[in-house]
């Protein structure tokens, strides 16, 4: 199991970290790296290409946010966009330039720096394959129940 964690920016890493930590919990294998879709497209390119097993691609980037459609362009595999805020439109020029894909190539996206939840819908992809990974998934689940059906407020 492999997720491609691909940033446009080294500065991403202060949201996208929260994924890594995320899948790294499950115990898939991460690649993280930094390749921008304007400052280093033929890399990007390459390492698109030649990233075989790879099977997710988590994108995190922030305002034009072309980062998830060019790697979109360039695999048939899931890319999970996760748009990272920044400082005058605070993420929202990202969420519509992930959201916005032409027909035929599509990008799921997360909201705005929700990088577990970008871990997580790529756990789900993955749980496709590694029904171990579903079982980890729905403990997970219950889990999480179980801590909202212990808050207690005092009134």
């Amino acid at each position: 199991m492999k997720v491609a964690l691909v940033m446009g920016s080294a500065s991403d890493w202060a949201v996208a970290e929260e994924a890594y930590r995320t899948l790294k919990g499950f115990g898939v294998d991460v690649e993280v790296k930094v390749l921008s879709a304007h400052r280093t497209p033929d890399e990007l390119r390459e390492y698109v290409l030649t990233a075989k097993d790879v099977e997710v691609f988590i994108a995190a980037a922030g305002k034009a946010a072309h980062l998830p459609g060019v790697i979109a362009s360039l695999t048939v595999k899931p890319v999970i966009g996760l748009p990272v805020p920044a400082k005058h439109l605070y993420g929202v020029d990202a969420l519509l330039s992930i959201v916005q894909m032409p027909p035929g190539v599509p990008v799921a996206s997360v909201g705005i720096g929700e990088a577990r939840n970008a871990a997580l819908l790529a756990l789900e992809i993955l749980s496709l394959r590694y029904p171990e990974l579903e079982r980890a998934l729905k403990d997970y689940r219950e889990e999480l129940k179980g801590k909202a059906l212990g808050v207690k407020i005092d009134v």
